[in-house]
């Protein structure tokens, strides 16, 4: 479990990324934060591996505070994806996702072993283990950087705008892929997306942030879009948008409520009960 206990981050600059943020993230559960541009979100995400220090505050994993914890060995307890991957040009596909292990003593060939076992649990043909990350295409990398991320078997999975240098057709593949990847591991993810789209395919628990990481409405995507905090909520989730072509689709773990869903696969509404007028005439 992740704890941010009044939280606030203002840059050297005088930026305020973050004020007082205070919220729990669920052990075992996706938590995606989703926001614009200056919403705070990257920063609160850099915040729980010690990349950014908080101004004020404390973040608590499992009820310790990081602050006391080496920077390097907590980064090396947590996974890590990147956007672009991040991958070291240099290295093959299995040395890339053998890093971690690796730094953390375990022997070359045991590392080697389980990335290559890794290759097949992120859904790449075990051929590409000694091929270089220039060799791959883009969405063959972001797999190997969830391997990678995946290689020292951490707890904590941590995933900034990992999708968002592909095209359309992989981004899906890759959400479904990680959707089929927390059914089967469980970790707890903390994902950061400026797609709110992509925040309801893959959240348990999606945080909306306002500009200055003001928290906007915290809820499940059912609750979200059953109930919009706010004018800010509705547009931004497309609440207030305008007819669209739509089909239904139940999603466990949510409630078990059944999502109204577009011809392009976003959740627009909930399906409910309609109300029903004591003062109706009958057909």
């Amino acid at each position: 479990m992740i704890e941010f206990q009044g939280v606030s981050k203002v840059f050297d600059d005088g930026t305020r990324a973050v004020d007082d943020f205070t919220l729990t993230l669920p052990s075992h559960k996706t938590t995606v934060f989703v926001g614009s541009s200056g919403s705070g979100k990257t920063t609160l995400l850099r915040m729980i591996n010690r990349m950014v220090d908080p101004t004020e505050g404390r973040i608590l994993i499992d009820g310790d505070n990081i602050a006391a914890v080496d920077p390097v060995r907590l980064r090396r307890s947590i996974g890590y994806v990147l956007q672009a991957a991040g991958l070291l040009p240099h290295r093959s596909v299995i040395d890339n996702i053998a890093t971690v292990p690796r730094l953390n003593g375990v022997p070359k060939a045991q590392a080697r072993a389980s990335a290559r076992e890794l290759l097949s649990t992120v859904g790449l043909d075990e051929s590409l283990a000694h091929r270089y990350p220039s060799q791959l295409s883009g969405g063959q990398q972001q797999r190997v950087g969830v391997a990678r991320a995946l290689a020292s078997d951490p707890n904590i999975l941590l995933m900034d705008e990992p999708f968002g240098a592909v095209d359309p057709i992989v981004r899906a593949e890759l959400q479904q892929e990680l959707n089929r990847l927390q059914r089967e591991l469980g970790k707890t993810i903390v994902f950061v997306t400026h797609d709110i789209d992509e925040a309801f395919t893959l959240a348990d628990q999606v945080v909306i942030l306002k500009e200055g990481g003001i928290v906007a409405q915290v809820g499940t995507p059912g609750q979200i879009l059953s109930d919009p905090a706010d004018e800010f909520v509705a547009s931004f989730v497309g609440a207030d948008a305008g007819k669209r072509q739509l089909y239904l689709q139940h999603r466990q773990g949510d409630g078990d409520v059944t999502l109204v869903v577009d011809g392009d696969g976003r959740p627009t509404g909930v399906l409910g009960n309609a109300p029903t007028s004591s003062g109706a005439d009958s057909p």
